[in-house]
């Protein structure tokens, strides 16, 4: 017996492979090159972070430094000051942020639940067009974009820069595959109740949707706070009232004739235009796996 009980506190060993020692270094190591690739990629944005707070002969002379000396806030006060209204167009941001990520959600919400579950003739093939549109390039929709506002009279007003852009393909195709991984039996019993399709909808479908719901509206928010081409298009470069935030730092890069960068006002900008994206990534970044399984299993 006693000879049993020492059999049971001894220490297991491995009965094939590597010994536990190898394990552990090849673990070490692979978190030895995950810290590499994570420090790599962090690099430019802790750069761009220091620089922001040096001044122009600093950056010019010691832009790898990362204690600015001496430490300013010079940059960030430029960029209210003279042609830069930033406090505008961050407001412009939000709105049209906001404004295309609300109903971005509720239409593709709707659109993908019709094609889930609703059966319809064209059903599939208005899906494969919804698919399609994902393999044009934005750009080449620029010029019949810019020319259809212009018959509607959107041009350079908030209509123009929402509107074109509330719809998204992904958001379709996201949606569409959750609701087809929900079991039927639930909404068969909804309507023995007597919902109408919609409540099922609202009342049964989208409660159970929290997870692509959130990854979408993230996406949503994100591609519409990051966008410049549309906008562009959309606004012009006359309504500068209108701008979004990333047109307005656009024009701080000096494009013109016999202008300069400045880098230090150039870098305060993106990283105030950075940082509430990088926030709500590191906040809601679960939400974007649980919706990732949900995008690639079906039923």
């Amino acid at each position: 017996m006693a000879e049993r009980v020492e059999t049971l506190n001894m220490p297991k060993r491995r009965t094939g492979g590597a010994p536990q020692w190898v394990d552990a270094l090849l673990t070490l190591l692979r978190y030895i090159i995950l810290f590499g690739f994570a420090i790599l990629f962090i690099a430019p944005f802790i750069f761009a972070i220091a620089n922001s707070f040096k001044t122009a002969p600093q950056i010019a002379s010691a832009p790898l430094t990362l204690i600015p000396n001496p430490f300013t806030l010079e940059n960030y006060r430029k960029l209210t000051q003279g042609a830069a209204n930033v406090p505008l167009w961050t407001l412009n941001s939000i709105i049209f942020a906001v404004s295309v990520t609300l109903a971005r959600v509720f239409l593709c919400s709707l659109a993908g639940y019709a094609l889930a579950r609703i059966h319809f003739p064209g059903r599939n093939f208005i899906f494969l067009a919804v698919l399609a549109t994902m393999m044009i390039p934005g750009v080449v929709l620029l010029i019949p974009r810019f020319i259809i506002l212009k018959q509607l009279g959107l041009l350079a007003t908030y209509p123009g820069g929402i509107l074109p852009i509330v719809v998204d393909a992904f958001g379709i195709f996201l949606m569409k595959q959750f609701f087809e991984s929900v079991p039927g039996e639930i909404e068969e019993a909804a309507r023995i109740d007597g919902a109408t399709p919609f409540q099922i909808f609202s009342r049964v479908a989208l409660p159970m949707a929290t997870a692509p719901l959130i990854a979408l509206s993230i996406l949503a928010f994100q591609g519409t706070w990051n966008e410049l081409q549309h906008f562009l298009i959309a606004l012009g470069p006359t309504a500068r009232d209108l701008w979004p935030l990333t047109l307005g730092l656009a024009t701080l890069r000096g494009a013109g004739v016999g202008q300069q960068l400045d880098f230090g006002l150039f870098l305060a900008g993106s990283l105030l235009m950075t940082l509430p994206m990088a926030l709500v990534f590191i906040v809601f970044q679960r939400y974007f796996v649980e919706s990732s399984s949900h995008a690639a299993v079906k039923g």
